[in-house]
């Protein structure tokens, strides 16, 4: 299964995030959607999975859960939209813990679990790469993959 991630849009679907994602059989995102347009653009690609950021107070975003805990061939998956905020230790419950916000992105194993945030892929913060994410599931694992985007 090959899942898109990505995360801090605040409102900008970049044309290179959506020729990145497009073939993925599920699209993940880490919140600060902004504006239903982003969401719109990625579901015309994939299903979309998506959590509430600190900016998502109006639109669709508005309603979206602050976390979602799922399920891909056999490994657990935990979204949050700050990995500061996560209030247990995944080892032992999750495989993989989906986090955005810092728009750093990060694909480091800690143990047993992967910490994965796909970084920023909508306005540039600071000297930060524009970036999105892609996960490899199977039965065996899970690989992840961080990919910059030419802007």
């Amino acid at each position: 299964m090959q899942i898109g991630v990505i995360a801090d849009t605040h409102s900008k679907m970049r044309r290179e995030a959506l020729e990145v994602l497009a073939g993925s059989d599920l699209i993940l995102h880490a919140g600060d959607v902004g504006r239903d347009e982003v969401l719109d653009a990625l579901e015309s690609l994939a299903p979309v999975i998506a959590i509430r950021g600190n900016i998502d107070k109006t639109g669709r975003a508005a309603e979206l859960p602050d976390v979602q805990e799922l399920e891909f061939a056999g490994h657990t998956f935990y979204m949050l939209h700050d990995v500061k905020t996560l209030d247990f230790d995944p080892q032992g419950r999750c495989r993989v813990v989906i986090a955005g916000h810092s728009h750093k992105p990060r694909n480091e194993w800690v143990d047993d679990v992967l910490y994965f945030n796909p970084g920023g892929a909508g306005p540039r913060r600071f000297t930060l790469p524009i970036t999105v994410g892609r996960l490899e599931v199977t039965e065996d694992g899970v690989t992840g993959e961080i990919i910059e985007l030419s802007v």
